[in-house]
């Protein structure tokens, strides 16, 4: 069992050592590489992640709330209250769907740029949409294992071919 060298996640390989052949995982934020063989505290990481993001998720309904009883304290009519429930709840959907189709495929990063604004208004949508996707895996964990395998393929398809000493090769006549 190897250590994480807590930058990022890749873990250190011990002194005088060679690092492992082939193509190393991706690590998940808050996961490491413990995705991959679900060791390390995986379960307790992901019912933690949970717990954490839906407790998040309440917090910050309560802080928007507040923002709201601030609006009604101020009189400023209804028309601008229904106003704030419609946008944070719009913006709550449009950031949890952009969430959840983020964990399966990656997003393009000019369009993630252009939604960051509304992310950041609908930062609800994308904490639940974190909390339940741990319910079925760690979130973005299907994504990775699916580059990770196919890596992990296309390497040993590389590798088996390059076998034997190439100057020894018979030339075809």
């Amino acid at each position: 069992m190897s250590a994480e060298n807590g930058t990022n996640g890749i873990p250190d390989t011990p002194a005088g050592s060679t690092p492992p052949a082939g193509p190393r995982p991706e690590p998940i934020r808050f996961y490491g590489t413990t995705w991959v063989n679900h060791d390390n505290g995986y379960p307790a990481r992901r019912a933690g992640l949970a717990v954490g993001s839906l407790a998040a998720a309440a917090a910050a309904c309560f802080v928007l709330r507040i923002a709201y009883q601030g609006l009604q304290i101020a009189d400023i009519g209804s028309f601008v209250s229904l106003l704030m429930i419609v946008m944070f709840a719009i913006c709550s959907a449009l950031a949890f769907r952009h969430t959840w189709s983020g964990f399966t495929s990656r997003p393009d990063p000019d369009r993630q740029a252009s939604m960051r604004g509304l992310l950041a208004i609908g930062f609800v949508g994308s904490l639940l949409a974190y909390f339940f996707r741990t319910f079925t895996e760690a979130p973005g964990e299907k994504l990775h294992r699916a580059e990770y395998e196919n890596a992990r393929a296309e390497y040993e398809k590389r590798t088996t071919r390059r076998s034997g000493n190439p100057s020894k090769k018979r030339r075809r006549r």
